[in-house]
């Protein structure tokens, strides 16, 4: 498994004059956050987060005392490697996890590499890149990651039902 970093929140702005920070949750939100302490291969050490009861969070940092460096981190996003992670559960994954997958048909032709995974708010969604043609980028296309869709994937490649392969 690649140890690729995996973003858990990004900082939206400094709060209050003491060095503090807004942060904006991803994935499991504050509860997959407190599990970790050291972010950003060790560049940020996590001292307190709380719940700002929005959706989000205010945390502090070991290395922002003041409010000042806390402005200057607004848009840094918080990684952990992936290997921090705990497994995922039965029917589970991290988007991470599928990232750079290689894509094939449920016959076994290539058809890309997934380069994205959306969710609009009904299921994830990949995003499979076509190879580059002609020295210009591959098209990309959006699959439903459901069972009908992508009857599976492991570590090598995803694998997309034929009537899915745009």
């Amino acid at each position: 498994m690649q140890d690729r970093p995996v973003t858990l929140a990004a900082i939206t702005g400094a709060h209050g004059v003491a060095g503090e920070v807004r942060l904006k949750l991803f994935g499991e939100g504050l509860d997959m956050l407190k599990a970790h302490t050291s972010f950003n291969d060790g560049a940020l050490t996590l001292k307190k987060v709380k719940s700002d009861n929005k959706g989000g969070a205010i945390a502090r940092f070991a290395q922002v005392t003041d409010r000042t460096a806390a402005e200057k981190l607004r848009g840094t996003v918080l990684t952990v490697p992936r290997s921090a992670l705990p497994d995922p559960g039965e029917g589970e994954y991290y988007h991470a996890d599928l990232l750079g997958l290689a894509a094939v048909s449920d016959a076994g032709d290539p058809l890309g590499t997934v380069v994205a995974v959306e969710n609009f708010g009904a299921t994830d969604i990949v995003e499979i890149e076509r190879p580059a043609t002609d020295g210009k980028p591959g098209k990309t296309f959006m699959v439903p990651l459901t069972k009908q869709a992508v009857p599976g994937w492991d570590a090598e490649r995803l694998v997309v039902s034929a009537d899915f392969a745009d």
